[in-house]
């Protein structure tokens, strides 16, 4: 190859477009020559129908313009962030944490797999590798497989081993771990303030295990190690203690590292841009996710090439990258392509229903409320918040929580009440004179421990005569905000198979075998394997 060309195996860029290639994309194919594209939910994806001809026509217009087959990845994690969301909705990497199965971890992985392969999509942002044991981290969260590094170690390898059964390459994320932070890498730097010894037996070893067990990439978290770069600590991404030091030399990964979004503003913005690109590359990074921007298409590409007109990147170092990203592009080169009708098929959707059902955790009945046994006279009051995208890594505005219509089948008198992710006083008090109409309350909370109107409205609740039940339907530490609720239950999920899951639990047609992948402090500790 060129110079051009090896710079461009360097690139993964992204675009605004359902349909096909716009004019603008296809000239930065022309111009750049990247190694590939990164496909987002609001820009690129309607259903997998239309996911599968964007990914043959982008594939067809690279091939035509002599460029090498095209790395397309997409973040299909399950859960909480889902790119395709036509996809079988698996409750996500916390829900499967609560199950503490190896064996659904792979199957999830396999259905996670499968379903891109067949929408054309050949490389997975998945598994979350990050161990939360930050109660107020804003971005991990139910993302994780919980707070146990063992746990989270062997989950982690059992997808991965699932996705790539099905010839799309896993990416274990975010290298170092971003599981102890408080703040959003969207948003600034996080930093996880530890020492050597506390990162070596917390966040580096599921990374370990994934690399043992043979993950495609490593994505770089926009995170700073202060103990390994000290008080002025660069973002992973452009550190190369981190990137050479402890993730090629220390454990060994020979595979293909690429980094999280470019345009996250853990990162310099604007004309700065090039010069964090030269400084991830020199750090160990093989691939950029450069977003939608063209200016930022042109920036690291410019920066990219004069740095390696000038000397600041090393010309032995950047061939050795692009080997690394050849070689992947070889093995994928190989894989089978399955039928789009294995998207939501029945199998995958059995697999779905099983994580939910064996992940619903019982927190406590001190009520001895369940099983529900009612008769039909009896009426159910059903409240949800409308979910929000608490972060940028979040799909969860596309989803409308069937929690009422799963109850519905088990019962004639049930009625929902949608409220806003952040209540007010006057929305608080209108469900709770409506509330006094009914013989059962269940009300699910979202993040209720950081939100002081699902807060106030569930403890308004539990003095009420009704009683109440609580179900955390995403992280399990809402209990810290009302300790003395009776019955509380936590699903992980919001998504339909979850749903089903606890209406059959509280009607005693499942056994609640969930156990906490999170200690919720001052209450519970986290289930041990």
């Amino acid at each position: 190859m060129d110079l051009s060309s090896l710079i461009g195996q360097k690139i993964l860029l992204a675009f605004k477009a359902k349909d096909g290639p716009t004019p603008e994309i296809i000239q930065a194919f022309k111009d750049y020559q990247p190694a590939g594209l990164t496909l987002f939910r609001p820009y690129n994806v309607d259903n997998p129908a239309q996911l599968r001809a964007l990914t043959a026509s982008l594939q067809k217009t690279a091939l035509d313009l002599g460029l090498p087959p095209l790395l397309i990845a997409t973040d299909q994690e399950g859960g909480q962030l889902m790119a395709v969301g036509d996809g079988t909705p698996l409750p996500g990497n916390m829900a499967l944490g609560a199950t503490g199965s190896e064996e659904l971890a792979r199957r999830a992985g396999e259905v996670l797999g499968r379903e891109l392969a067949a929408m054309g999509v050949n490389v997975n942002y998945a598994p979350s590798a990050d161990v939360n044991v930050n109660p107020q981290n804003p971005v991990v969260g139910v993302r994780s497989f919980g707070e146990d590094p063992h746990e989270v170690a062997r989950l982690s390898a059992a997808m991965i081993a699932g996705i790539q059964s099905q010839g799309v390459a896993a990416t274990v994320k975010h290298f170092p771990g971003h599981g102890d932070t408080a703040s959003d890498s969207h948003l600034g730097l996080p930093t996880v303030p530890h020492g050597l010894d506390r990162l070596q037996a917390v966040e580096f070893p599921p990374f370990r295990t994934a690399i043992d067990a043979g993950v495609k990439l490593v994505m770089s978290a926009h995170v700073g190690l202060p103990a390994i770069d000290g008080p002025d600590t660069p973002p992973a991404t452009l550190s190369e203690n981190i990137l050479k030091g402890i993730l090629r030399h220390d454990l060994g990964f020979d595979g293909v590292i690429v980094t999280d979004a470019m345009d996250m503003h853990a990162i310099r913005q604007g004309e700065f841009l090039g010069a964090d690109s030269i400084r991830a590359v020199n750090a160990g990074a093989d691939l950029l996710l450069v977003t939608a921007d063209p200016e930022d298409h042109r920036r690291v590409h410019t920066a990219l090439t004069e740095g390696a007109q000038n000397g600041q990147l090393n010309a032995e170092e950047l061939r050795a990258s692009v080997e690394r990203i050849a070689a992947l592009k070889a093995w994928l080169s190989n894989q089978p392509v399955p039928d789009l009708s294995v998207v939501r098929c029945a199998d995958h959707l059995r697999v779905a229903d099983e994580i939910a059902e064996a992940s619903i955790t019982l927190v406590r009945d001190d009520a001895n409320l369940l099983p529900w046994h009612l008769s039909d006279k009896k009426r159910i009051a059903v409240i949800v918040p409308k979910p929000l995208d608490l972060t940028p890594a979040d799909t969860s505005s596309y989803v409308t929580p069937q929690l009422a219509a799963a109850i519905r089948q088990y019962h004639p008198r049930v009625d929902e009440f949608i409220i806003p992710y952040a209540p007010q006083s006057a929305d608080i008090a209108a469900v709770l004179e409506r509330a006094r109409e009914y013989d059962l309350v269940v009300i699910g909370t979202l993040n209720a421990y950081n939100q002081e109107g699902q807060t106030a409205l569930a403890r308004e609740l539990l003095k009420g005569q009704a009683p109440t039940i609580i179900v955390a339907l995403r992280l399990p530490y809402d209990l810290m905000a009302f300790p003395k609720a009776p019955t509380y239950l936590c699903t992980y999920s919001i998504l339909e198979p979850s749903m089903r899951a606890l209406a059959k639990t509280l009607f005693g047609q499942n056994q609640a075998r969930g156990r906490l992948p999170v200690s919720i402090p001052g209450l519970y500790q986290a289930a041990s394997s």
